[in-house]
């Protein structure tokens, strides 16, 4: 992973986030919904981006500890009072003590990542005994239809790949932690729209490098003929696993 380029695609996207991250703020309620009875004083949301799920932690009276790599993003949420504390830091080099804050939230932002194992240390240390570590990311066979069609158009690499729920489940099983795992299907009206999409949100990087050349309107006309649409639906799919890790 190259983190730099990480932020400045988030960076790119801060502005305009809010708008259309429908999906990452209808899933990412699933996950707060699951958490918000839990006791505890302060949260840390990692990888909070414009801190739409920090400012309800804070609503409902949380000390809340926004965190996240872009600062563009940590801009946003700082405008718009969402957290306590804005912190810039990558995910895997936590700038904060042992056993610090009662409950870990992070909602589609492991998979940005390198080391799974690493980075779920890093929250499980930060956390509090009795408390838990709360995370949701995006496993194999997310995107793709869209993975789909590259593969009929060219070799390159397109769409980044997303873990399976069992090398998850291997990671995790030093811990006690729960699992959920569901499917999540988006619908666009047109394929520029589903592209655009993707691109506004900042989640164009990917992990084995850049695709080669930029996108031409032969290869646009070829995605929009081998991609599955009925009239005006573009639909692509989301595989989500909602994880909860026992601090103990």
């Amino acid at each position: 992973m190259n983190k730099k380029y990480i932020a400045h695609s988030f960076n790119r996207a801060a502005k305009k986030y809010d708008k259309i991250a429908i999906f990452q703020q209808k899933s990412g309620q699933h996950l707060f919904k699951l958490l918000s009875i839990i006791p505890g004083k302060t949260i840390l949301d990692a990888g909070c981006g414009t801190g739409y799920f920090s400012y309800q932690w804070k609503l409902i009276g949380k000390k809340v500890i926004a965190l996240d790599i872009s600062s563009s993003m940590l801009k946003v949420a700082k405008k718009k009072g969402a957290a306590n504390t804005y912190i810039q830091a990558d995910m895997e080099m936590l700038p904060l003590k042992n056993e610090s804050v009662d409950l870990c939230f992070s909602h589609l932002s492991i998979q940005w990542c390198d080391n799974l194992h690493h980075t779920l240390s890093e929250l499980y240390r930060i956390t509090k005994r009795g408390g838990v570590i709360a995370f949701s990311t995006l496993l194999e066979g997310s995107l793709n239809e869209l993975k789909e069609c590259w593969r009929k158009i060219d070799n390159n690499s397109h769409i980044n790949s997303f873990m399976n729920i069992q090398d998850i489940k291997a990671i995790c099983n030093i811990w006690k932690y729960k699992f959920e795992q569901q499917c999540w299907l988006t619908i666009y009206p047109s394929l520029i729209t589903l592209l655009k999409s993707l691109k506004d949100i900042g989640a164009t990087y990917l992990k084995k490098g850049r695709t080669h050349g930029l996108m031409t309107k032969n290869k646009l006309n070829k995605l929009a003929l081998y991609y599955p649409h009925i009239g005006h639906q573009f639909p692509l799919t989301y595989q989500l696993l909602f994880g909860i890790l026992y601090r103990e």
